[in-house]
């Protein structure tokens, strides 16, 4: 059985990462989505871990494959991965400079860990402008972004935006994936 760890800050999810969710599921027998708590804070997240596990839960219940397990992790990713047997890391490319990072972290990960590998699946071309910044953005704007997220995610992202939940947003609105 093959597992495989799909990780990511899913700041907030988008339909671009649930299609990646949904199409490596059916690659491997086990797909564990992990999403990364940032214990050390390297960038501005507009959603707490639980919020965003909880929002993956939500956008994948109508829709989610048997095998998918959503979870969240902090430390090294390859830790991660070889806490809960996975043997390959599922990633997403949307356009051409996600490849050059992604090809960077793969090699980390390699050297970090030769018996992982990394498969990275092309976006579906109507997810190719989709990125957390993009629609934490539009969102913050009062745009719509219900193409672009599940409803869920749309109404966390505006309750977020107009203050219905201030007590747990005091940051300033992260421009930046």
């Amino acid at each position: 059985m093959i597992t495989a760890l799909y990780t990511g800050t899913f700041d907030p999810v988008h339909y671009g990462h649930l299609d990646l969710m949904i199409r490596g599921s059916g690659l491997f027998e086990k797909l564990i989505v992990a999403v990364y708590d940032h214990k050390i804070p390297t960038k501005s997240l507009l959603f707490s871990v639980d919020e965003r596990v909880q929002m993956i839960e939500e956008a994948l219940q109508n829709n989610r494959p048997d095998n998918i397990v959503v979870t969240s992790f902090s430390g090294l990713a390859v830790d991660f991965a070889r806490t809960v047997g996975a043997k390959v890391f599922v990633r997403g490319l949307r356009v051409f400079s996600d490849f050059e990072f992604e090809f960077r972290l793969a090699l980390a990960n390699k050297r970090l860990d030769p018996g992982i590998e990394t498969v990275s699946l092309i976006t579906d071309e109507d997810h190719t402008f989709l990125s957390g910044t993009t629609v934490r953005e539009i969102a913050s704007l009062g745009g719509d972004v219900s193409s672009m997220v599940p409803p869920n995610v749309a109404t966390a992202l505006y309750a977020r935006f107009n203050g219905k939940d201030s007590d747990s947003f005091n940051r300033p609105v992260p421009l930046r994936d």
